[in-house]
């Protein structure tokens, strides 16, 4: 059985995949540090210390072949996918061997243009379609894991 793991750090979805993991029956585990500690009815929370990825090698160590991870953390994503789970973003976008290496090279370029000093633009306001997507995306992947090919 798939486990629901969330890098529950900042991440605005924690409500909706622990409200999808309770439609499938599968376990969600929240993953935080202790300066963004929470608790929710429906979900185990594993508390870690404050540090630099404290939270992703936590995670990491704990995600088996078949587990949805939702992070929106590109790092991240690429140890998933190297331990063949399946992590997929806050807005419903799937990390795969296809798009990582491309998302990995753009978070790269970003650091660059900020540590020369230039800004760049943050993300647009949260809106309701996001969370709405994002649970269309999540239960779709749910749904292909679960159900069995035939």
């Amino acid at each position: 059985m798939a486990t629901i793991f969330v890098d529950a750090d900042g991440c605005p979805v924690v409500n909706e995949t622990i409200s999808i993991a309770k439609q499938f029956k599968l376990p969600c585990i929240l993953i935080c540090d202790t300066a963004h500690e929470m608790h929710r009815d429906g979900a185990e929370t594993v508390i870690v210390s404050k540090g630099a990825d404290a939270v992703d090698f936590v995670l990491v160590n704990r995600v088996k072949k078949g587990d949805i991870v939702v992070t929106q953390d590109y790092g991240l994503a690429a140890m998933v996918l190297a331990k063949q789970g399946h992590p997929i973003d806050q807005n419903g976008r799937r990390y795969t061997e296809e798009n990582i290496d491309q998302l990995l090279f753009a978070r790269h370029a970003a650091q660059k243009i900020r540590a020369a000093g230039g800004r760049l633009r943050g993300p647009k306001k949260r809106s309701k379609e996001n969370n709405e997507r994002f649970m269309k995306k999540l239960r779709e992947l749910c749904n292909t894991l679960i159900t069995p090919s035939n």
